[in-house]
């Protein structure tokens, strides 16, 4: 069973930073895309940031030239650095994997951000 495990979530000040991770329990390449969503309360999830085995990222309007996503293959970790948080980016952020040969879908158990006026 794929298993994804997050840390780095936390209560930040406004203009802080965060650094979130996710570790995959194999190899990375065996998900065509991997990324980030979040969920705030009474708000839909939404994408945040993903990248793909071919290094594309996407990243949503509300996060571009603040938010980076980035892998360590060796280390099968999916990483999303937080910069000049605001306190509209407070969510449960949820690690995400795609297969898409099987149209499998997996998600980490969610880790709370807060950040602080």
């Amino acid at each position: 069973q794929v298993q994804l495990v997050e840390s780095g979530g936390g209560l930040v000040q406004a203009g802080g930073s965060l650094r979130l991770s996710c570790a995959a329990s194999g190899s990375i390449f065996s998900f065509n895309r991997m990324g980030w969503y979040r969920q705030a309360p009474g708000k839909q999830r939404e994408l945040v940031a993903s990248i793909t085995t071919g290094g594309s990222t996407n990243y949503a309007n509300s996060v571009k030239s603040r938010f980076t996503i980035s892998r360590d293959n060796a280390k099968n970790t999916v990483y999303l650095q937080m910069n000049s948080l605001k306190p509209e980016d407070t969510a449960v952020y949820y690690c995400n994997a795609e297969r898409w040969s099987i149209d499998g879908r997996y998600w980490g158990q969610g880790t709370q951000v807060t950040v602080s006026s």
